[in-house]
């Protein structure tokens, strides 16, 4: 039997330890070039992520998602990195992805959003319904100014403010100015009440000439008021879900109050004025019938009831969105109506109907960036003829009132919002220049 040199041995270890150190440096490159692999992996997958976004193929697949889940044409062509490609085939509890970037697996449908696009507001009415138990409170504050070469004096609204009896007015000069605070609340998503209260002051200038008098002079006679306005309530209800190229719809109706001061309760330039005469040659003092009828305080309110039903519709056409408003609004008339006179008399006039206003408004939107947007639009008001006892009040005509309006909106938070609009009257009735602030912020 032949025995095994010791040196030998020695040497078969020392091969074999030698081995298992060259298979362990090879296990540990294999290593490190699996980590470097696992690096540029994920940096590829990352600028994929980034090409996608630049060339807008995240949201191509939101829209498409059906098609995509489907294996239809509509699913893109592009690889999907491995992440994603795992995260697709592996059920998902959320739509939010396993590397927490937002984004919804592939054939899973996002959700659609049924809430109307926003734009600049520049009618009174708004597009956009207060989300579900979130309270809006809108301060804002209005001037307007007016002038005629008639008494026609604009309430706060475009409800005219009712004169009736003898006018000798030639030039008016009315300044108006509002202030009020509006509180809107969604009770759904697709339902909200509003109730805004107004402080309204108002200051008119009348350039006129004394009938039965025999003057040829200018008077001047200035009045004004202020206090509590009309105070309104109104429910709005989105009737569809929209989209793009789909319009929207929201009908609204709005009930005024008549809390503010009405041309009724202030007191009149009488009717049968006292005027100091001369008769023959003496200094005896005579009642001459005259008087402006003009009222020596201005009202804060129209006067009447009134219930406004409408609807506004908004349609997106990228890049741009359209919108507009009907209504109808009706003044309940009064019964029994008597008016204040200068030296505490009273003047009965009966039954009084102001008249009804019909409305049509349309505008056009346009979002410059995240923050601000741009909206133009025209707003006309056909009023009726208002009538005293059946009867159409002397003087009383249809009147059309025509505004151009120019607005802009900016987001200052997501919570905020500071809007501004322009109108400018295009027809002779309508107020000559009207701005309009308002701060709209969601709690």
């Amino acid at each position: 039997m032949n025995a095994v040199a010791p040196d030998d041995v020695r040497k078969k270890v020392a091969e074999q330890g030698e081995r298992i150190d060259a298979m362990r440096s090879q296990i540990s490159a294999q290593i490190e070039q699996l980590d470097a692999m696992k690096r540029a992996l994920a940096a590829q997958e990352a600028d994929y992520q980034a090409l996608r976004h630049a060339v807008g193929m995240d949201e191509l697949d939101k829209q498409r998602a059906g098609s995509i889940s489907a294996g239809g044409p509509g699913a893109s062509a592009l690889p999907m990195p491995a992440g994603q490609a795992l995260a697709s085939n592996a059920p998902s509890a959320s739509p939010q992805s396993s590397d927490g970037s937002g984004q919804q697996p592939v054939g899973e449908a996002p959700k659609v959003d049924t809430r109307p696009p926003e734009v600049a507001p520049i009618f009174q009415q708004p597009g956009v319904l207060t989300p579900k138990g979130k309270f809006i409170i809108e301060p804002a504050y209005q001037y307007e100014y007016s002038s005629a070469e008639r008494v026609a004096l604009v309430g706060y609204t475009v409800i005219p403010a009712i004169l009736i009896g003898l006018i000798d007015a030639r030039q008016v000069r009315t300044t108006t100015q509002i202030g009020w605070l509006t509180t809107r609340y969604g009770i759904t998503n697709r339902l909200e009440v509003e109730v805004r209260v107004p402080y309204v002051y108002q200051h008119t200038d009348t350039v006129s000439r004394e009938i039965f008098t025999g003057s040829a002079t200018d008077v001047a006679f200035g009045s004004s008021g202020h206090g509590l306005g009309d105070v309104e309530a109104t429910a709005r209800y989105q009737i569809n879900v929209g989209g793009p190229d789909k319009a929207f719809y929201v009908g609204w109706l709005r009930f005024k109050s008549r809390t503010g001061t009405d041309p009724f309760s202030v007191t009149t330039d009488c009717i049968q004025r006292c005027v100091e005469a001369v008769i023959d040659g003496t200094n005896e003092a005579n009642l001459q019938a005259t008087g402006t009828g003009l009222p020596l305080q201005q009202p804060t309110g129209t006067g009447f009831y009134a219930l406004q039903p409408g609807v506004t519709w908004l349609y997106p056409s990228d890049p741009v969105v359209f919108f507009g408003n009907l209504s109808y609004l009706h003044n309940f008339p009064r019964n029994n109506v008597s008016r204040n006179i200068l030296l505490g008399g009273t003047e009965f006039l009966g039954k009084v109907s102001e008249g009804d206003i019909a409305d049509v408004s349309i505008g056009m939107g346009l979002s410059l960036n995240e923050k601000a947007s741009l909206s133009i639009g025209y707003d006309q008001s056909f009023v009726g003829v208002t009538k005293q006892n059946n009867h159409t009040v002397p003087g009383s005509v249809k009147t059309v009132l025509g505004t151009l309006l120019i607005g802009g909106s900016w987001r200052m938070t997501d919570k905020r919002t500071l809007n501004f609009t322009l109108g400018v009257g295009v027809t002779r009735d309508t107020p000559d220049a009207t701005v309009t602030v308002r701060v709209p912020m969601m709690y």
